[in-house]
């Protein structure tokens, strides 16, 4: 594994990374491969404290955990219209469940796609987008039902997105290296190539950036050591006392199409999902764009956090089969009881 890893930043498929395994409550491995140009063109070696751009891990680590937060203090319920919060949605009969699950019928992005330093009322053009597809019917992954999501979080608790995750997430749950709109550059792996410059320290999905920099689907940056933090919470709810524990084991249950509440969920049918074959059913995570993911094995209790900027080198990678080959590669090892 640690051999692939070399290889890969050697050969240049990918530019960095941090890769952080958690099995049975300990920590195996944590290593830093690689470097990355700032945006002064300055090369920086990746450390194991490098920050990166989460992206679509934004989505179980911000959104869905203030959602069930909010299930658990205030009035709102899975069940309850999207419409109830934001008044100008047009869909009554898209639900908080439906975001959440991806069935909302909802296309998967805005079009045209949105381009940085565009001039467009992101939430505007979501409020009036038509569904693709009856509520309920048919799983299609979508940053929109995230968005709103956010939104729905910030009507609700009266904070913007940021604040209400650091105040009632973030802090106590001790993720001192989790934040939006991160305050200073240093240590923060860039993304890509824009113009003159590498992107470091601003979000690197254009409909986040829009957004002031923090969404419900994008905008979160963190270290390994935060992301694996976060994932034994949800492997071992009783850890911690944030949220319940009948909460986040329902979230991480399989609800339809390999998907739960904001996680992929393996139910052992359908295509592979990016941590391979070998995992067991009922394992659980996320991806995000960036080159960004956490998958939880509970039946192993094997916890992986593997975090890149591969788009460092642009939008055409390997990494579909790259985190399918290196989660496999980690699951064989651990169940077959050798060490790193």
């Amino acid at each position: 594994m640690d051999t692939y890893l070399r290889q890969l930043v050697d050969q240049k498929e990918l530019p960095g990374a941090v890769l952080h395994v958690q099995h049975h409550g300990k920590i195996v491995f944590h290593k830093a491969y690689g470097h990355y140009l700032d945006r002064h063109q300055q090369d920086c070696p990746i450390t194991t404290t490098t920050q990166f751009d989460l992206a679509s891990l934004t989505k179980v680590m911000a959104t869905l955990p203030s959602i069930l937060w909010l299930l658990e203090h205030t009035p709102l319920e899975l069940d309850q219209s999207i419409q109830t919060y934001l008044k100008d949605y047009q869909h009554p009969e898209v639900t908080i469940w439906h975001a959440l699950t991806h069935t909302a019928g909802l296309p998967a992005d805005l079009e045209p796609p949105v381009k940085r330093e565009e001039q467009r009322d992101i939430l505007q053009e979501i409020v009036q987008l038509p569904l693709i597809s009856e509520p309920g019917k048919k799983v299609q992954y979508s940053d929109i039902g995230m968005i709103l999501l956010g939104k729905v979080i910030e009507k609700i608790s009266g904070m913007d997105l940021p604040t209400f995750t650091d105040t009632h997430l973030y802090k106590p749950w001790g993720l001192t290296e989790t934040a939006f709109n991160p305050s200073t550059m240093d240590h923060i792996a860039s993304t890509e190539w824009y113009k003159d410059h590498y992107i470091q320290g601003e979000v690197h999905d254009e409909k986040a950036l829009l957004l002031g920099g923090a969404s419900g689907s994008a905008g979160l940056f963190s270290t390994a050591s935060d992301v694996a933090k976060y994932g034994h919470y949800f492997l071992y709810p009783d850890s911690q006392d944030v949220l319940s524990t009948a909460l986040m084991k329902r979230a991480r249950t399989h609800v339809v199409g390999n998907r739960g509440l904001g996680f992929e969920v393996w139910s052992g049918n359908g295509a592979p999902l990016s941590c391979g074959r070998r995992w067991s059913e009922g394992s659980f995570g996320h991806t995000g764009f960036t080159g960004t993911s956490l998958w939880i094995d509970p039946k192993e209790e094997l916890i992986v956090t593997f975090l890149s900027n591969i788009v460092h080198y642009g939008r055409q990678h390997n990494m579909k089969q790259i985190r399918s080959h290196l989660h496999s590669l980690i699951s064989t090892t651990l169940t077959k009881g050798e060490t790193f």
